[in-house]
């Protein structure tokens, strides 16, 4: 199995940066990609961003895409999400899950999850 813990969520106003990040332990030789998802009350959770678990590449959604960026240290098996220009429909509870996949960007591609951690930007 694997673990994850995400932290560093909180209230910022729009326009305002935060940084995650995601600590992984346990089996972490069956981890292929890190993603990054988030859930607004009443919505679906959609998929943020993804890096291989090499950090050697990443993906992102368009609604991010230029103010979100994915990074990972390799010595720690942390990976970050750090958000610039935050909007007020940023505001989401962050997920960072696993995947043991090559592809895929649906919630049902990836495995193990964290707790999620509450990012709320005020306008």
């Amino acid at each position: 199995q694997v673990q994850l813990v995400e932290s560093g969520g909180g209230l910022v106003q729009a326009g305002g940066s935060l940084r995650l990040s995601c600590a992984a332990s346990g089996r972490t030789v069956s981890i292929y990609r890190i993603g990054w998802f988030r859930q607004a009350p009443g919505k679906e959770r959609e998929f943020v961003g993804v890096i291989h678990w090499s950090g050697s590449s990443t993906f992102y959604a368009d609604s991010v895409k230029g103010r979100f960026t994915i990074s990972k240290d390799n010595a720690k098996d942390t990976v970050d999400l750090q958000m610039f220009s935050l909007r007020p429909e940023d505001t989401a509870v962050y997920y960072c899950s696993t995947s043991p996949r090559t592809y895929g960007i649906s919630r049902y591609d990836f495995d193990y999850w964290g707790q999620g951690t509450q990012v709320t930007v005020s306008s």
